[in-house]
């Protein structure tokens, strides 16, 4: 169940750590243990009820964050699944001339996100991280391939890292929105992400609709409000939905729309 959340509370610097940032990655004590057992309890499934199907997501813990359920994720995929009924995701989920929707998901981490996206939506959807992430993407692609296909949706994975002009030229301009989920958590990545965003956003997008991003997020610590004080001098952010508190958290997930602003107004923010 939401709750109203004002636009700014990402602006809110109030408390240096609003949670434990592991907290909710870390894995229990007893699946630490290297064992056939962990290696079944790495694999998460997922009900999609809305087309009364399953995707499995395989982690690897051990090989870092990237490689990890993270929790704003876990309501992004419920907001699409739901994107039949009330989900605040509605208006962005229609065909563009009677054509299939074109996903890209940055930061794609173990590419849940985009494989329900394309699974739900029937959707092309672009998943995408640094390169040392991509041999687990195509894993989890592929394990779910039959669920993606049965609504015609298609997972394509591709190298996209942070203001790499070359890996952003590569992926191309050719979509109809953009995902992500707690991708704001490293300071020094806050930058090469506003870059990216301003790449596909504010760039030569070629489809008449306005692009929109739509980010996932839990927020943890007070340094990600200059994350969004930076963003707002490109995009107008506004709050799409919010989870109430778990686990012990004092915020829960907050779901964000990004839009370009007119490029009168942002002619003055150096590139």
């Amino acid at each position: 169940m939401s709750t109203p959340i004002p636009n700014n509370v990402d602006d809110d610097d109030s408390d240096v750590d609003i949670i434990n940032p592991f907290t909710s990655l870390m894995l229990p004590p007893q699946q630490q243990q290297p064992s056939d057992k962990q290696q079944l309890l790495e694999n998460k499934y997922y009900k999609l009820k809305s087309i009364k199907s399953n995707i499995v997501i395989r982690q690897l813990p051990s090989q870092g964050l990237s490689f990890q359920l993270w929790p704003a994720a876990t309501t992004l995929v419920t907001l699409l699944d739901n994107h039949g009924i009330n989900s605040p995701l509605v208006p962005l989920f229609k065909t563009q001339e009677n054509r299939p929707l074109d996903i890209l998901e940055l930061g794609s981490g173990t590419g849940l996100v985009g494989i329900a996206a394309a699974a739900l939506l029937g959707a092309n959807v672009t998943i995408t991280d640094l390169p040392h992430v991509l041999p687990n993407l195509h894993f989890n692609a592929e394990a779910n391939s039959e669920v993606v296909g049965v609504n015609g949706g298609k997972v394509s994975v591709a190298a996209l890292s942070w203001g790499d002009v070359d890996h952003m030229e590569g992926v191309g301009r050719e979509f109809d929105l953009i995902l992500g989920s707690d991708v704001v958590y490293h300071d020094h990545l806050y930058e090469p992400l506003i870059k990216t965003l301003r790449f596909f956003l504010l760039g030569n997008n070629t489809n008449k609709e306005v692009l929109v991003f739509v980010m996932a997020h839990l927020k943890r610590w007070k340094k990600e409000s200059a994350f969004f004080k930076m963003a707002r001098k490109l995009f107008d952010v506004q709050v799409m939905h919010t989870d109430s508190p778990s686990n012990g958290s004092r915020v829960g997930v907050v779901v964000y729309q990004f839009v370009g602003k007119a490029a009168s107004n942002v002619n003055s923010v150096p590139s």
